[in-house]
């Protein structure tokens, strides 16, 4: 069995991980929506028939694995039960919930833990229409890249920066620990085990572009005493040399920094200009390996320049700035690759595919391609999805997905 291997964010996908939403969403209410970090209340079944979509074409490129049957698979094993049990217990200490989980067939466990577990409520609670979980739901669980990461072949686990995600990184962590179809040399991070509360790290702020180069986002959602920490692992071990970092700005829009830049191919990016562009163009610092200090760069693009890694921009939602802010907003900048100038994203955001036509690329829609469409040799393809449920969750093809290997560029 092949190693994890990812050293970019565009080369050719051989393997990827994904988690169809099911009915954890549905603890979702909108009582309830900001405590689960949604902005919008999601329609289920329409959710679930773009994610297959989704999974349909990312399985036109890859081999593409569903985390539930991967956690049902290793669930069936006395070790990984244990792992899983005990760890579900810090998070709810209880005892009835311990021989609850004991007992439960693998595929019931890994739905309880996914799904959640409602307390038994008393005759107060009852009167009262109170209901509450013992276990959390995930329903941010779909955006599976922000639990966990591959750089080289190592593993990282995410450190989620709020609690109602805490378990995702357990998740996560059984996965790379444990099942041979992501066997990798190593957890490097192990957010699941980081207990200071400075040190924070999600996947969406994480993205590899060269074997030697990472570009980084400070974000609400990743911490810079984690962001260094990361350096110091990934310098020490995984052959990166220089890491750029963006300062996100602390807005809703811009959680990730998928949120406001993806690569698209080789020379190519799509970014939120006002971001990048201009007088509100945030800093960007550069981090090289064995220095004492950063160097605070002019802009995104001359720090990518200085180390070799040009990358001309495509700008999400086109000149026009309400445009941008509406498409970038419905996660425009959001693209997910599986080869080199071969990407996916909403087709919603008709603004920014214009861009990218003028940029050389054609627009196919997912309906076409399976239905046998073949893509042209060589050129630059824009694959487009549905998307009008699935982006209320607040993200993109690029936060649904989590590569486990890609080809080297």
């Amino acid at each position: 069995m092949a190693r994890v291997h990812v050293t970019s964010e565009i080369g050719p996908l051989r393997a990827v991980l994904v988690h169809t939403p099911g009915p954890e969403l549905l603890a979702v209410t909108p009582a309830n929506r900001k405590a689960y970090l949604y902005d919008d209340i999601i329609d289920l079944e329409l959710a679930q028939r773009e994610h297959q979509r989704l999974v349909a074409v990312l399985a036109r490129f890859a081999e593409v694995f569903e985390m539930r049957t991967l956690l049902t698979e290793l669930a069936a094993e006395p070790e990984v039960r244990e792992f899983l049990v005990t760890r579900a217990l810090e998070v709810v200490p209880s005892d009835a919930l311990a021989k609850t989980l004991t007992a439960l067939p693998a595929s019931d466990l890994v739905a309880l833990m996914i799904e959640g577990s409602l307390e038994d409520a008393g005759p107060i609670a009852r009167a009262l229409n109170e209901t509450r979980y013992a276990l959390p739901p995930l329903p941010n669980l779909f955006f599976t890249r922000d639990g966990g990461l591959v750089i080289g072949e190592h593993a990282i686990i995410g450190s989620m920066r709020y609690g109602v995600r805490w378990t995702e990184e357990l998740l996560v962590k059984a996965l790379f620990r444990y099942h041979p179809r992501l066997e990798n040399a190593g957890i490097l991070y192990d957010g699941s085990e980081e207990k200071r509360s400075n040190y924070t790290l999600e996947g969406g702020d994480v993205h590899p572009i060269r074997p030697d180069l990472l570009v980084l986002g400070f974000s609400d959602r990743s911490s810079p005493a984690a962001l260094d920490h990361l350096c110091d692992l990934v310098f020490e071990r995984c052959g990166i040399t220089d890491v750029i970092v963006v300062v996100l700005p602390q807005e809703r829009s811009a959680i990730h920094l998928d949120m406001i830049f993806t690569q698209l191919d080789a020379e190519l990016c799509c970014v939120y200009q006002p971001h990048f562009v201009g007088p509100e163009r945030l800093a960007v610092l550069h981090r090289r390996k064995k220095a004492k200090d950063v160097k605070e760069m002019p802009n995104f693009f001359a720090a990518l320049r200085a180390v070799d890694q040009p990358l001309e921009p495509v700008f999400c939602g086109g000149p026009s700035r309400p445009l941008q802010e509406r498409e970038q907003w419905s996660s425009g900048c959001n693209f997910f690759a599986v080869r080199p100038g071969v990407v996916i994203t909403y087709e919603r955001n008709e603004a920014t595919l214009a861009e990218l036509q003028h940029s050389g690329f054609r627009v196919e829609s997912a309906t076409g391609l399976l239905a046998g469409q073949e893509l042209a040799e060589g050129g630059r393809t824009v694959i487009t999805i549905e998307g009008s449920e699935l982006v209320r969750g607040g993200g993109g093809p690029r936060c649904m997905t989590l590569p486990l290997r890609r080809d080297d560029v």
